[in-house]
């Protein structure tokens, strides 16, 4: 069974790179566009939804590029998960703190060194450096907003009761904090 590729189309989304600019709805600013249907599931949903099975698969079979997309966002989720399970004492508002921190310092682009995935991203080298700040900063809104829908609708959500009514994290989302997927991590 192969892992869970994105539904979400490109329709006219700009690439740097070979790196999509997604449209996504959220209350971060930056240069993400808006989606013309807010009712629809954005990439972040899409990312959020599709982790817990996408993190067992050590493929990951590239159809278009949004799918690149969603392997960056699950690995980030990855990396905010292990975050969370390092620190066992925090409440919802220590690790909103703590992650949206975490998503706003210095990270590697798609074909910089340091980067993890480099050889799944071939040709996502933005190119120029207007192009570089742009991917950047569209990267550092996806992960400011993915750090604001993890934390209030997965991991501390106030319907799971294993949260204990929001005050803990969600035993069914730590259990994949430990989960390399495709045996990488950010």
């Amino acid at each position: 069974m192969p892992a869970s590729l994105t539904s979400i189309r490109l329709d006219g989304a700009r690439l740097v790179g070979n790196f999509p600019l997604l449209p996504f709805k959220g209350s971060v600013r930056g240069p993400a566009p808006q989606p013309a249907d807010p009712s629809q599931p954005d990439i972040i949903d899409e990312a959020l939804t599709l982790f817990r099975a996408n993190s067992l698969f050590r493929n990951f079979e590239i159809k278009n590029p949004a799918d690149r997309a969603l392997i960056y966002l699950t690995l980030f989720i990855g990396d905010c998960l292990s975050r969370i399970a390092h620190a066992r004492t925090w409440g919802p508002q220590d690790a909103q703190k703590y992650l949206t921190t975490h998503a706003l310092s210095q990270f590697s682009l798609p074909g910089e060194p340091g980067f993890p995935l480099n050889q799944v991203f071939v040709g996502a080298n933005p190119g120029d450096r207007l192009a570089a700040d742009a991917l950047r900063s569209y990267l550092t809104q996806a992960r400011q907003e993915t750090v604001l829908r993890i934390v209030e609708r997965y991991v501390y959500s106030p319907t799971d009761p294993s949260t204990e009514g929001g005050k803990k994290a969600s035993k069914w989302w730590m259990a994949f904090s430990r989960r390399a997927f495709m045996g990488k991590k950010l």
